[in-house]
Parts: structure tokens; sequence; C-alpha cells
């Protein structure tokens, strides 16, 4: 909404903006104590074991314990084949090119290159996630130990012990996220949509009996909308669940935080409200609490048409918006159900893929490559050209920065310096000179520790604007002081590993974020047209009358869609902190397009649900009258979304006369073939086929009626 991102912007940059700012970012919420404590208990554990046994290599394991506890929190069992497979195919990789390169210093160099490009290329194209940045951290991590001068058995058994300590930390933080999952069980996604839909609930219920929210609940309320879901949105993307499911709650994390933004802005809005008033928010409180119980117990609702109609009351205008988004939480349950409904059956006998469909078409996985690869490549030169081997930090503080990256903007930029030069100068070196002197164990140093972990879990759990800074800071600090099992004497270790970080930082700055790169608000808007171009190109499929080939096409389709909407979202959420003179023109777009951006997600939903009678899988056939009509429907949905793209182009095109003919002819075929039908199964098809294409036209409708 407008207000909150008047609210966000770093434009009014006083001192009482700041401690705003500050007081807002820093300010507990809801789980986030318990995010906080996981996240160092992990690196603890590790970091105690790790000094206690003297463990190499200690600083990465304590540093991916603290990274993957925030990242990927409830890892299961699972995960443990792909971790500790990633790793080893990682060791063997290094130790294959050691064995074939290591006496051909110019060939070893194109090896390192190739190696760079294929660890960042695998990062951005691989299926697997989790197993893309275990294998891509293990190479960056031996690939300076091959170029120290060491006899060949220590440089052999330094790379063991990488496998062995990193792999080790993982094994650690999996075990972690257990115990924690055995003590709060539960779907911790699922819990967040639950969390901001009992927020929203309970607003409104004040307002149903003419009372103010309590002070805590609108807190929490703001404090969500400020959080936003960006958190959740990665946790899903990451996660094994299936297709269905993961789009399924993509579509629910994007409509539960549109419901926040919205009511976090009724404050500013209130008004008395009078009876008729009154019973609509009474009814939205019910609603919701359908929605809540359902999303818990994994069921569907009682299906509820979207009409995106809802007379609008002068008094709280956003109340027809809330009402809308509600509509649509009912429309993605029902249209979804308990996510078998619309999971098509496979093309085919396939494997598991170990890159994702469009690793060899789509060209953003190789410019990711290359983008990565030459930032990397220059901190590798840099260093060897320099002979100094302390700030060989630089390549791994470039793979870091890709990993958490969502974009390229000013924002992440100034907080990965300022994060580095705080827990790099302002903490590691300080507490060298004044702190650990006076230590003499690892108890002593483990209070350290703790307190600045805990430090940088609490701002790294904090909301896009300052999460980074809390990752930067721990990188920093950890490099430095788990390097070696001593305390240092002299400040050059600490420069070393802090001009390190900033040289990895500064090529990424220098190579990374401006190849390829546009500004945030014209990527947002071309990307969001792509998507709209993708989500019109489903609604034409099958294009071919070979069904294993229609499936195939499909599922591509699909994947691609959900990965254009994450890239929107994360677009957007940079957009605040790009400046320029279009930033106002670009702010007022971000504004829209997260209004949109939901609508969309939830015709995707419907799509999917509708797509089994379009194929006329076994069991969904439908009356031919009724399958010609559903095409013609279909086509002219497609049409209306090209348009829509068009509009956002500048050009004018308009085919909403068609699109309510073809919908017009959609229902009389519908209702001809009812009775022919009887009481048969494809009766009760029609029942359930009907509202899901009313849902769908009154999307479009909605949406194109918004966009023009």
């Amino acid at each position: 909404m407008a207000t909150l991102a008047s609210t966000a912007s770093p434009a009014d940059a006083t001192p009482g903006w700041f401690r705003q700012f500050l007081k807002e970012e820093f300010a507990p919420y809801r789980g986030r104590l318990a995010l906080v404590f996981r996240m160092v208990s992990a690196a603890t554990v590790v970091m105690i074991l790790t000094m206690t046994f003297r463990l190499p290599y200690g600083a990465y394991g304590v540093i991916y314990a603290l990274t993957i506890s925030r990242e990927s929190p409830r890892i299961t069992l699972s995960a443990v084949k792909t971790i500790v497979t990633a790793f080893l195919l990682g060791g063997a990789y290094v130790l294959a090119g050691a064995i074939f390169f290591v006496n051909e210093p110019i060939v070893r160099f194109f090896w390192v290159i190739a190696s760079l490009f294929l660890v960042f290329y695998s990062l951005s194209a691989m299926s697997d996630y989790v197993a893309a940045a275990r294998f891509g951290y293990l190479v960056i991590i031996a690939i300076p130990l091959w170029d120290r001068h060491l006899p060949a058995n220590d440089r052999v058994e330094g790379t063991l012990w990488v496998v062995g300590t990193v792999g080790f930390a993982s094994l650690i933080t999996l075990l972690m996220e257990l115990a924690f999952a055995s003590l709060i069980p539960g779907d911790e996604v699922t819990r967040a949509i639950d969390e901001r839909l009992e927020c929203v609930s309970a607003t409104l219920a004040s307002y149903s009996d003419d009372l103010s929210p309590p002070g805590a609940a609108a807190r929490h309320l703001t404090r969500l909308a400020l959080v936003g879901t960006s958190r959740l949105r990665r946790t899903v993307a990451r996660s094994n669940r299936p297709p269905p499911d993961r789009e399924q709650m993509n579509a629910l994390v994007a409509l539960a935080g549109r419901l926040v933004d919205i009511a976090a802005n009724l404050p500013h809005v209130r008004a008395a409200l009078d009876e008729p008033s009154r019973n609509r928010v009474r009814s939205l409180v019910r609603n919701i609490a359908i929605i809540r119980s359902a999303i818990k117990h994994k069921g569907s609702p009682p299906p509820r048409e979207f009409t995106g109609e809802s007379a609008p009351i002068e008094s709280v205008p956003l109340l027809g918006e809330m009402e809308t988004t509600v509509s649509q939480l009912f429309a993605v349950l029902a249209g979804s159900g308990s996510g078998t409904f619309y999971a098509l059956p496979s093309s085919g006998k396939e494997p598991s893929r170990l890159f994702v469909s469009d690793a060899l078409t789509n060209p953003e996985h190789l410019q990711f490559g290359l983008k990565g690869c030459l930032a990397a490549s220059l901190a590798y030169v840099a260093y060897n050209g320099l002979f100094w081997p302390g700030i060989s930090t630089a390549v791994t503080t470039c793979f870091l920065t890709a990993l958490s990256s969502v974009g390229a903007s000013h924002q992440k930029q100034i907080l990965r310096f300022a994060g580095t030069l705080v827990g790099g100068f302002g903490i590691g070196m300080l507490s060298q000179i004044f702190i650990l002197p006076s230590i003499d164990s690892i108890a002593g140093f483990t209070v350290l520790f703790v307190a600045v972990i805990a430090l940088s879990a609490w701002i790294a759990t904090s909301s896009s604007r300052l999460s980074y800074f809390g990752v930067q800071l721990a990188i920093a600090f950890c490099l430095i002081n788990l390097t070696e099992f001593q305390f240092q004497t002299s400040l050059a270790v600490a420069r070393d590993r802090v001009v390190g970080v900033l040289l990895g930082l500064a090529t990424m700055w220098l190579a990374f974020d401006p190849l390829w790169a546009a500004p945030g608000g014209v990527e947002m808007k071309r990307t969001f047209v792509s998507s709209l171009r993708l989500l019109a190109q489903s609604a034409r499929e099958p294009v071919t009358t070979d069904r294993q080939t229609a499936l195939a096409a499909i599922a591509s389709l699909r994947e691609k869609i959900d990965k254009g909407f994450g890239k929107v979202r994360s677009l957007a959420d940079g957009v605040l902190f790009e400046f320029g003179p279009t930033r106002r023109d670009d702010l007022a777009l971000r504004v829209q397009i997260r209004r949109w951006q939901p609508q969309l997600r939830t015709f995707f939903v419907m799509r999917n649900a509708l797509i089994r009678y379009r194929l006329q899988l076994p069991g969904f056939e439908l009356p031919q009258a009724v399958h010609e009509a559903q095409q013609e429907f279909d086509r002219q949905s497609a049409r209306m979304l090209d348009n829509m793209a068009d509009r956002l182009e500048g050009k004018t095109s308009d085919a909403a006369e068609d699109f309510r003919r073809a919908f017009e002819r959609l229902q009389e075929a519908v209702r001809t073939s009812g009775p022919e039908a009887g009481q048969t199964e494809m009766a009760a098809h029609l029942e359930t086929f009907l509202p899901l294409c009313r849902m769908t036209a009154s999307l479009v409708r909605g949406l194109d009626a918004e966009i023009v």
C-alpha cells in the first residue's frame, strides 16, 4: 500500500526517521525470538565443537550453520542424502581437478575459471537448490587451498577437512532443526499464514464492535506488513514440496501478505460504521476463520465464487478490497482442494531432473553464471596477482553474496559494505584489542561469540531493509576470529580478512550487479509483462493433440510462471531503495503490481484446476459442446492477458467484449448440457467446472479493468 511504501522509503532520512526505522526493525514479533535462538544455537554448537577439537575451516562451518538456519528452516531427514552427496561430489571434483591440473599453472587457471562458472551456473540452473549450494560452497572454499605452496599430502588433507567440517556443520544444524521441529510441531509457512490471518481477523473484530484495535495488535500488524513475506516465499521456493503444493502455498502467502498490507492501512481511513457495514465486517471475520481452519487441517472450504463487485463502504473504503482478497483465498483453496485436484499426471517415466527444464534455453541462467564467474575471477586474479593469500576470502564472499542476493540494488550494496565494516573493523578488531586479551578459555570466548551472533541473527531476521546487514556482520566476525585456534596478537589477520571481504564485495559491485542489469522499475515492469504473456500462453495450452507432449509443455510453463512471480516480488522489494528521476513513477507502479500479483497467482491456481477438463483426462470428461466452449473461453482469456501486457507496454487493444461473449456461450453450453447429463458423474463435474470458470472470468475482468 502507498502508506506503507512511503513509511518504508529511506528518502526522508532524517535523524527522527532513522530512530523510528531502527525501532521498527529491532522490535520483536511472533516467532522472531525462536528463530534467533535456533540460529544462535546451531552456530554456537558448531563453534564449540570446532574450537574444542581444533577442526580446520571451522569459520566456514559456523557461517554456513548460521546461514542455513536462516535460509532453510525445517530441514527434513530427506535432506541428509542431498547434503552428504553434494559435499562428496564437491570434494571429488576438487581432487580430480588437482590430479590433472595442479602442475600446469596455465591449465589450472582456466580450470578454476571454468569451475567458478560451473558453481554459479549450478546455483541458478539446478533443480535442487540445496545440492547446488552445498556443492558450490565446498568448491569455493577448496580452490584457494590448492593455490598455497604446501606439500600435496597437506593439500589433499585440507580438502578432506573442508568436506568433513562443512558437512559436519550441516549435519549438526540438521539435528538442531529436527530438535526444534519436535518442540514446535507443524509447518512454518502454514503457521506464518495463520498468524497473519489471525492478526487481520482480530483487527476487523475490533472494528465490527466499533472499538479501536489494542495497541499491541496494531503494532504487530504494522510489523507484519514491514517484515513482508520474502522469507516465506524463499522457504516455499527452496522446499521439497511438489509443484502443485508449492503453487498453492505461494498463492496463499501472496494473498495473506496482501490482506495484511490492506489491514495495516485501516487506521488511516477509519470512520464510524453503520449496522450493515458492521455485518459485512463480521461476515469477513467469519470467512477468515473458515479459511484458517481449512489451511490448518489441509482441507477445502465450501466454494465461494469470487465476484470482486462488492459495494464499497464510504466509511471504510478498504473493506471491499479485503472482501475481494478473502474471496480469492477461498478460490485458491477451493480450486486446489487437497492439492491432488490439479496435480497433473506425469508426462511419462521421468527421473528426477538434475537441472530445471529451461536450464539450456533461459538466458538468465547463463547470465547469472557469467556474472558470478566474472566477479569471483576478478577477486581470484587480484589476490593471486598481489601475492596476498590472506585476502582469499574475497572469492568466498562472492559466493555468499550471490547465495542471498535478491537483485541489484543500491540498498544491498550499502548493507554489504556496512555490515563488513561493522563486523570486521568495528566488532572484530575492537574485540581483539580490548576483549580477547582478557579471555583464556573457550567458555569466555563463547560468551563473546553468542553476544555477537545473537546481534547478527536479530538483525538478520528483520525486514529486507536491514536483514542483509546482519548476515554480513556475522561473516566478517567469524572469518576474523574462527580461522585459527589462538587469539591473534597481530591485527594483520583481521585486516586481511576484512580486506578480502571488501574485495569480494567490490568485485560483485563492479561485475555482478551492473552486468545485464536494468533499473529496478524497468526490470520489474518487464518481468511482470513477461508473466502476463506466459499466463496467456498457458491459457492456450494444450496446443497439440499429443497428450504426453502437452503435459511436458504445461509443466515447463508452470515452472517458468512460478519463478516469474517470485522474481517480480523480489524486484518490487528492491525498487523502494532505488533513486532517480523515475522514482515516483516506479513506486506508483510498484504499488499497482503488488496489488495485481496476488490476483494473477489466483488465476494461475484456477487455470491449473481447469486444465484437467481441457485435457479431457479420465474422470474429467466434458460434453463436446462444453469442451468446445471451454476452448474458446480459454483463447479469449489468453487474448485478454496479452492485451493487458500490451497496455503496460503502451499499446492499445481491447478484447473485453469477445471475452464476455465467450463466457456467456460457455455458461449456455453448460446449462443446456446439464439436463442431458442427468445424475451421472458428468453432471457432478459440471457443477464443479462452472464455478471455477466463473472465478476465472471474474479475475480476468477485474484485473483488466484495473490495468485499463
